[in-house]
């Protein structure tokens, strides 16, 4: 009886604790200007732009620093410009930052909550003209407008709240499984958040004067440089770039007048 009424008791708990993340999260809802979906958001604007700024520093130095040729942090920084200052990103309020990384081994841009965008020269290197450079950047000022990171922050802090419950109220076998079930669920938003940030790409693209074909020029070099043993769509964050490719030229019908 005393093992059952301890069971009962840890149970409450861990349910409590699940539902105070789950009703924090509801109560997070809101609706993104730029995207018209609704999204779930724990922190402010100005919150993003402080932890952007916050990690910049760090992430530069994880990729070689800062690269040291003039010229091309110039183009980076004319292209980057030139996106947010014809499209919706100049409604953001955000800070735009454009950055040229000295790592010439990783093929990569990311950005940073509140403006702080990333390019290797990695994949620099590989880009065949400006309107590819812009779609790079474009689908990384996406990842902003988007709030990607921000609501990827507020499904970590659900998951957590959910797991923390679930490690109190059950066995650490049940809380395992639903830990790797909350892994799987949060990699298929990170490839909705990819496919809606080429969309977001696309349009910047157009509203800047720049081809939006050459999005497709980008998928087709990151595919390249998977190589033959990519990951697996289900086990990556990543949309396929064949899916990416077909979702780009959807948008492209859409938003090209």
């Amino acid at each position: 009886m005393r093992n059952r009424g301890g069971l009962k008791i840890r149970l409450l708990i861990g349910a409590a604790i699940a539902l105070f993340a789950l009703v924090k999260y509801c109560a997070s809802a809101e609706t993104n200007p730029y995207t018209g979906q609704k999204q779930h958001i724990s922190i402010s604007p100005k919150q993003e732009i402080a932890i952007g700024l916050s990690s910049a520093p760090q992430m530069a130095q994880q990729h070689g620093g800062l690269h040291p040729n003039i010229d091309a942090q110039k183009l980076v920084d004319q292209i980057g410009k030139k996106l947010v200052d014809n499209s919706i990103a100049r409604e953001s309020g955000y800070p735009f930052e454009f950055h040229l990384l000295r790592d010439e081994r990783t093929i990569n841009a990311f950005a940073l909550p509140g403006g702080q965008v990333f390019i290797t020269y990695a994949l620099f290197s590989k880009l065949k003209n400006k309107d590819q450079l812009a779609g790079v950047l474009g689908h990384e000022i996406g990842h902003v407008i988007g709030r990607h990171s921000a609501a990827r922050m507020a499904k970590q802090d659900l998951t957590q709240g959910l797991l923390s419950g679930a490690s109190v109220g059950f066995d650490p076998s049940t809380a395992q499984g639903m830990a790797g079930i909350a892994n799987v669920i949060n990699m298929k938003y990170g490839r909705g958040d990819e496919l809606e940030s080429d969309e977001l790409g696309v349009k910047l693209m157009i509203d800047a004067g720049y081809n939006p074909e050459s999005l497709i020029g980008v998928m087709q070099i990151l595919k390249a440089a998977a190589g033959p043993n990519r990951t697996p769509e289900f086990q990556s964050t990543h949309p396929d770039p064949e899916n990416r490719i077909e979702k780009i030229k959807n948008a492209i019908r859409k938003y090209r007048k």
